[in-house]
């Protein structure tokens, strides 16, 4: 963690790590891992919010925990912009990160893949990789989604590529 902004780093000492090396083929072992998961993302929401810091929600969209959905924000000039965000648990899972999905933002970015994955593959995949099977959902979400919504968000405004929902509001009236 050598080099991180203190905040990630307080951030990530704060999500407890994972123990259950299963994916959604291992049956029982798998119900136990998203049992983790789950106390994991409790842990990191929780934080989040006490820290005044809330940016998303999540919840399984299966009873099999192989889909989730939710919304995730990022607040720029103090406006809040908010987007869909999906992505399914890959077989190879924990071996493997999910593909995390901002559907709405598809084609406005380089920085972006099939269908609006965003890309995670220089910094985040290789941190994934040495951590396994610690990582999970919310470490793919504050190590992975946040940085990247980060850097990307403000460009994308400042360069006109997304609008505020009442900027386009507003210009639909006129």
């Amino acid at each position: 963690m050598e080099g991180w902004d203190p905040n990630t780093k307080s951030a990530l000492t704060q999500i407890p790590l994972l123990s259950i090396k299963a994916g959604p083929r291992d049956g029982a072992a798998w119900t136990q891992r998203l049992k983790e998961e789950y106390k994991a993302l409790i842990a990191y929401t929780g934080m989040n919010k006490s820290n005044d810091n809330d940016w998303f929600r999540i919840s399984a969209a299966n009873s099999e925990g192989t889909r989730w959905t939710g919304k995730c924000w990022y607040v720029h000039n103090l406006l809040k912009y908010e987007f869909d965000l999906q992505f399914d648990i890959p077989v190879t899972y924990p071996l493997t990160a999910p593909e995390i999905e901002l559907p709405q933002l598809d084609g406005k970015t380089h920085k972006m893949y099939r269908g609006g994955k965003i890309c995670l593959t220089v910094h985040f995949k290789p941190l994934w990789a040495k951590n396994c099977p610690r990582f999970g959902i919310a470490h793919a979400l504050c190590l992975g989604l946040a940085p990247w919504l980060a850097a990307e968000i403000p460009i994308l405004v400042d360069s006109g590529m997304i609008k505020h929902k009442d900027d386009s509001a507003s210009s639909s009236e006129s």
